[in-house]
């Protein structure tokens, strides 16, 4: 699968089983942008990410670790 900034949810997914011990509000951006692009799929540029971005994929990840 290739993920892009675009792709929250499925970040979110990665995030979450490749971090399972994590917990999301925890992780601070800069951390969270690392984290991000060391995924294996995840094709995105680096630069074209923003704090929005990074907000939406976290606040998917708490979604996702919260169900």
């Amino acid at each position: 699968m290739r993920l892009d900034w675009n792709d929250a949810r499925e970040i979110a997914i990665a995030l979450a089983e490749t971090y399972p011990e994590v917990k999301p509000l925890t992780v601070r951006f800069t951390d969270l942008h690392k984290m991000v692009l060391s995924l294996p799929g995840f094709v995105g540029d680096p630069e074209a990410s923003n704090e929005a971005i990074l907000e939406a994929i976290q606040m998917a990840w708490l979604d996702e670790v919260s169900d």
